[in-house]
């Protein structure tokens, strides 16, 4: 069928894709017309000055925007910084994206009828959770002046793109602004001052483009709600509430879908998914690492293969459309940053320093030391993309289209998924018969698997250790992870058995001495030592943390003993922690233990004999007097472990 794209600035007709033979695609219900399937595009133009080429499903060289609109996609994202170039205009990298930049994106995208989403970062390079800085120019200035700054900023920039007759949908005001936003980190700053004085700039330019705000880290309790009421307390005068959300790190579809519908329900404020992707391939092509590998400390949902990265999209699409209420749609991030070469680090990087197309170049050290100074370099999410890394479109592409209507296709096994066993160095070692096989639907199905020979001696001679073993279940490769243990004498030592958030977990004893606004089993794998799940604590107020955590052993035999168990976290400010052994109630032996920082793992470990009469208990003690906004922490893997008679 074609559809014809008609616009008084002569937009260019595209064919749109009529089926795959690759991939199996749902059809997701109800999804209204002007349904947002949004992909941000910030670094291609240095792609391209870098060389790469796009091309088109029959493998002829195309404009991506071409390509983008008849694959369903409708908006064009792109991120603007004020100045992210050093005095002799040497680019900082990631596609330099200054608002000539986006001006040339949009130009682009305009030809093929695509709409667009600008992302204003307020800064001269990456705006995240982790750092908002000030421009340069805005560089000391009192907080009415950077405002004044700001406002003029936003309209003089969005002017450029009046004049050329862009068609903004949408603009952001700031990029993950989670408490932060050009150099200021009061909110009062933030959003009474900056945020106000970008809106009126884009209501002025702009009256019918939807203001956005931007935020990261659902999956964190209370964090948006307590964002919503902030932005209604100073009143901000915006229409969405725009949330990233990566399956890696940001939690449950379920728990977003809930977190967004509150704010809807008590801020009647639209909402959208802005940012969200998926790895088709755990493989790096560009010689500078990834975000996400095989190796990376992730919540991995889907393979990670074309079907994979298709089905994660299709989920994200089917809550936004039939699960959030009123949410606008989503937006791919950089779903084109491939590599720019294939032949070596030192060839890319030559045009990763020259036209900026890598996520970051040495110049930007001079605004960002800390981070792009010492680890600037390419992509690092080319595994991330719906091109190959030689530009030809991925069949996954054609979902943003073909969801509308589905593309079943026969099932067929997308890839095997990984065993995890836990086996005492004292047991026999038994592999399972079967595996999950993860169908191209993302259901799974049972198959029979064949195991290479292994080392069972040696597996059980050298001590806790985990061991990977190669098999293959229907002609695929299969992996089991055998994880050699000493005998745990707890039960529930990792929190696994609490599938819920469960205040006191199965098997322990919470004894809650002060009241602290979170206690619970938080299924997080990224924060957890192993498994997916850990006991988290958080307390907004200073002096309000302080409990034991402890299990009763039951039926033990006189011996030695060892007894370990893990924490980390921050803000802790003056704090008392330590791991304990109990002897009929009362304090035995002690293990002092601290928290410093996120994924700082300390471990207590007590050495102790044991009567076999005593009635025992093992556990953890924590008090925090917490600095600024509170303490937090994680503790995970209590071990009671026999070490002799």
């Amino acid at each position: 069928m074609m559809l014809i794209l008609l616009c008084a600035c002569g937009t260019k007709s595209v064919d749109k894709v009529t089926s795959s033979d690759e991939v199996y695609i749902r059809k997701i219900e109800n999804i209204p017309d002007d349904f947002i399937m949004g992909v941000d595009l910030s670094s291609v133009i240095a792609l391209e000055n870098s060389g790469v080429k796009f091309y088109d499903y029959e493998g002829n060289e195309e404009d991506i925007f071409k390509v983008l609109a008849e694959s369903g996609i409708t908006h064009i994202r792109v991120r603007v910084w004020n100045d992210p170039f050093d005095e002799s205009r040497n680019g900082y990298g990631g596609g330099n994206c200054d608002i000539n930049t986006a001006l040339e994106i949009s130009k682009r995208a305009k030809q093929y009828g695509l709409k667009m989403i600008i992302d204003f970062h307020y800064s001269d390079f990456w705006a995240d959770p982790g750092k908002q800085m000030a421009p340069k120019a805005w560089k000391g200035m009192e907080i009415e002046d950077k405002a004044a700054a700001l406002y003029e900023y936003t309209k003089e920039s969005l002017n450029l793109l009046k004049k050329e007759k862009i068609d903004v949908a949408m603009v952001q005001i700031g990029n993950e602004t989670n408490g932060a936003m050009a150099g200021e980190k009061i909110w009062m700053n933030i959003i009474y001052h900056l945020m106000a004085n970008g809106s009126k700039a884009i209501r002025e330019v702009y009256p019918k483009a939807l203001i956005a705000v931007h935020f990261a880290n659902p999956e964190k309790e209370g964090a948006y709600l307590d964002y919503a009421k902030k932005l209604n307390y100073y009143d901000l005068d915006y229409d969405v509430f725009a949330s990233s959300y990566y399956p890696y790190w940001h939690g449950s579809l379920e728990n977003l879908t809930n977190v967004l519908n509150s704010i809807n329900e008590l801020y009647d404020k639209k909402t959208m998914i802005i940012e969200t992707s998926y790895a088709y391939t755990p493989d790096d092509s560009d010689f500078s690492g990834n975000t996400i590998s095989n190796e990376s400390a992730v919540t991995k949902n889907y393979p990670y293969s074309i079907q994979g990265q298709t089905n994660a999209i299709l989920d994200v699409i089917d809550t936004a459309v039939n699960k959030i209420k009123d949410c606008l749609g989503i937006c791919y991030w950089e779903g084109a940053w491939i590599t720019v070469g294939t032949s070596s680090y030192e060839e890319n990087s030559k045009l990763w320093e020259e036209y900026g197309s890598g996520w970051a170049s040495s110049y930007a050290s001079e605004y960002d030391p800390d981070d792009a100074g010492k680890y600037y370099g390419g992509s690092a999410v080319d595994n991330q993309a719906f091109f190959d890394s030689n530009g030809h479109p991925l069949e996954s592409l054609k979902l943003f289209e073909l969801c509308k209507k589905g593309n079943l296709i026969s099932l067929t096994a997308d890839s095997i998924e990984d065993s995890h066993i836990q086996i005492d160095l004292n047991d026999e070692i038994v592999l399972p018969k079967t595996v999950n096989a993860i169908m191209s639907d993302n259901s799974k199905q049972e198959i029979d698997v064949e195991w290479d020979d292994f080392d069972h001696e040696k597996m059980k001679n050298n001590g806790v250790k985990t061991y990977q073993i190669h098999g293959v279940a229907g002609n695929q490769d299969a992996y089991c992870y055998v994880s050699m243990i000493e005998y745990n004498y707890l039960q529930n030592y990792s929190f696994e058995a609490d599938e819920n958030k469960t205040a006191v977990p199965a098997s322990w004893i919470l004894n809650k001495i002060k009241d602290a606004d979170e206690l619970y089993v938080e299924d997080k794998q990224t924060d957890s030592l192993s498994g997916n799940r850990h006991y988290h604590f958080w307390s907004k107020n200073t002096n309000t943390i302080e409990f034991e955590l402890e299990q009763e052993v039951k039926d033990l035999e006189a011996g030695k003993y060892s007894f370990s168990i893990s924490i980390m976290g921050g803000d802790s400010g003056e704090s008392d922690i330590y791991a304990y052994v109990k002897a009929n109630d009362q304090l035995s032996e002690k293990a002092p233990m601290k928290i410093t920082s996120y994924n700082s793992w300390d471990t207590g470990k007590i050495s102790f004999e044991y009567n076999g009469t005593d009635d025992l208990k093992v556990g953890i003690y924590v008090k925090c007097a917490g600095e600024g906004n509170g303490a937090w922490g994680k503790i995970d893997d209590g071990l009671l472990n026999r070490t002799g008679d």
